[in-house]
Order: C-alpha cells, then structure tokens, then sequence
C-alpha cells in the first residue's frame, strides 16, 4: 500500500478531460471485463468532454501533483441524487480515492442517493454495502448498453429532526 497519500478532491474543469477519460476507460477495462463499453474509446472521450463535465456534478480526485486518481458524477432527478460514475484508476483501488469521493456526495446532500452497480461487480456491491447502501431493485439488463445485470443501491440520508442538523 502507498502512503502518505494526500488526496485532494475538486470540481472537474475541461482541462481534466484527459485524466478523467483515463480514469473512466482504463478502470470499465481493468476491473469490469464482464460488462465490456458499448462504445470506442473516442466516443467515450466526446461523451466526457461534451456531456459529462459541463453538465456539472463531476469531481475529481487528485495526487498532490494533480493526477487524477479518481472520479465521481452525479445528477439529480425527482428527489434523488444519482451517483452517475465513481471510478478510481486501477493501480490506486484500496487507497480511500473511493471512500473520499463517495463521502463528498454523501455530505454535501440532504437528498436520498441512488446508484447503479452492475451485479457481477463483487468488490463495488461491497464498498457500497460497506458504506452503507441497501439493494432496492435488480435489473436483468435490459435497462443498460452494456446488457450486464445491475442492481440499485439507495442510501438514505440521516433525518432531520426539529430542524437540528445531523452531525
């Protein structure tokens, strides 16, 4: 294990493009071969660079050089908070990259969050479990381009209770 990692988390801006591409492609090939990617990877790449980033909602996780280590995106619809993406280059899973992006989601929502894992992706089930999240629903597939069963995860926030903030 690497240490003394410090881990600095930020919005994504275009110039992270590549480093997000990077991340994105080469975690989808290294750890999920199950679930191969609907597109090539210059596809891929335009999607990142005119979709993702300048909707909003990415972040990135960076080394103190500034490489990106990981990335997460995130997207809002009725009432919920979708964790879109949360993927941390291969080389860097088990370093807590995963647990600092996924904790930035978590605190800065008051929202119940949602997320789609594929059901043969054995180590993310667990580190959503771990974190947390219950299995609400199971897909056969059908819903997504890759074909591959998925389940829903949902992570409810802590209540609120006469307008006191939880801690």
């Amino acid at each position: 294990m690497k240490t003394n990692l410090e881990i600095i988390t930020r919005e994504a801006t275009a110039g992270d493009l590549g480093g997000i591409s990077e991340v994105f492609l080469r975690a989808r090939k290294e750890l999920m071969p199950f679930a191969p990617l609907a597109h090539s990877d210059y596809a891929v790449c335009r999607w990142i660079a005119d979709w993702l980033i300048p909707t909003g909602g990415v972040s990135v996780a960076t080394d103190a050089q500034g490489l990106i280590l990981g990335m997460m995106a995130t997207s809002e619809a009725d009432g919920v908070l979708w964790l879109d993406q949360l993927y941390v280059s291969p080389p860097w899973v088990g370093h807590g990259i995963g647990a600092r992006l996924l904790a930035l989601v978590i605190s800065n929502t008051r929202l119940p969050v949602h997320l789609h894992c594929f059901a043969e992706n054995a180590r993310a089930r667990q580190f959503y479990e771990r974190h947390g999240f219950v299995a609400i629903a199971f897909g056969d597939g059908s819903d997504n381009e890759e074909g591959c069963p998925d389940v829903v995860y949902a992570l409810q926030p802590a209540p609120q209770i006469d307008g006191c903030e939880s801690s």
